[in-house]
């Protein structure tokens, strides 16, 4: 038995409308609806232990729950909370997981999709530098919809580490 992770299974989003998230998600991203945890029809998650267990404030319910694919990457899950007290999503600068990074082909062409699905570009695309340097190797920030921030980048190049370790970052198989 493997007493050690294995890999990254889903990332969790809270968002402020999930039917607004999900078309971002679909359109701009290419994501697959693949279940529905927790619909409007299905009684809200509430209480003192999942207060505990998440660390909602006093009150919070939490309404809606999907699960959606993304390539042959981690999944994303979304939540839609009630919630007096909700925050806009953090900056880059605080404690905390900061943002999420999805591998791409075309740079271009998603951003361009991103956009077009209601994301706002923060930067034009950047050369990835120092140990992930190489010849095409990019990125680019978008901010959601919902607010989250995203990071596009691409690697088709090998990269400056690979000459110092054997160890390897995930990259999805080639699609050509």
């Amino acid at each position: 038995m493997n007493h050690q992770a294995r890999g990254i299974d889903h990332v969790g989003l809270t968002v402020p409308d999930i039917e607004i998230a999900e078309r971002f998600l679909i359109d701009g991203l290419g994501a697959e609806l693949i279940y529905e945890t927790l619909s409007a029809e299905d009684e809200p998650l509430r209480g003192p232990e999942l207060e505990r267990v998440v660390r909602l404030p006093a009150g919070a319910e939490i309404n809606l729950i999907r699960m959606y694919k993304m390539g042959t990457g981690p999944g994303i899950e979304l939540f839609q909370y009630t919630v007096d007290d909700q925050r806009p999503p953090a900056r880059g600068s605080d404690l905390g997981w900061q943002h999420v990074a999805l591998y791409v082909d075309d740079l271009e062409e998603c951003a361009a999709r991103a956009i077009r699905a209601g994301a706002v570009r923060l930067n034009l695309p950047w050369n990835l530098m120092n140990a992930e340097r190489g010849d095409g190797n990019r990125f680019c920030f978008v901010s959601t919809p919902f607010g989250a921030l995203l990071e596009l980048v691409t690697f088709p190049s090998p990269q400056a580490y690979e000459s110092t370790t054997l160890l390897r970052r995930w990259k999805p198989p080639s699609s050509g």
